[in-house]
């Protein structure tokens, strides 16, 4: 395999509970999706499921699998630097198996980028 950068090939997990994310966007306690940039909504979305997964009281460490929904995959790679860092400041250093899924729209007719994933927590 080639070298993995900013996801992992493969996450072991044992013991502990499965949490399933559902899929987040960039949207704010209202309701309304916020953020102009992939970038932008990428952190809200991000940030959305890591309160989801706080709630039912995992960490970031503790994400095994992270699905990301774009409905723009040349702008998520274009973004991929920025997206790392936003990735790093909120979450660490540690990358769950992830999986980059183009799609014509999401939901929420305004959202760039949907989250979902799957945690194992202890």
């Amino acid at each position: 395999l080639s070298p993995p950068t900013g996801f992992s090939h493969a996450v072991t997990a044992t013991g502990g509970r499965l949490v399933f994310l559902a899929g987040q966007t960039a949207l704010d306690g209202a309701g309304s999706i916020v953020g102009a940039t992939l970038p932008d909504q990428f952190r809200r979305a991000l940030t959305n499921l890591l309160t989801a997964l706080a709630a039912a009281g995992g960490a970031p460490c503790d994400l095994a699998r992270l699905t990301v929904h774009t409905t723009d995959v040349a702008a998520y790679r274009a973004s991929a630097p920025e997206l790392g860092r936003i990735w790093r400041e909120l979450a660490g250093r540690d990358y769950p198996a992830m999986a980059v899924i183009g799609v014509v729209r999401l939901w929420d007719e305004a959202a760039l980028v949907e989250l979902d994933g799957i945690a194992v927590v202890p």
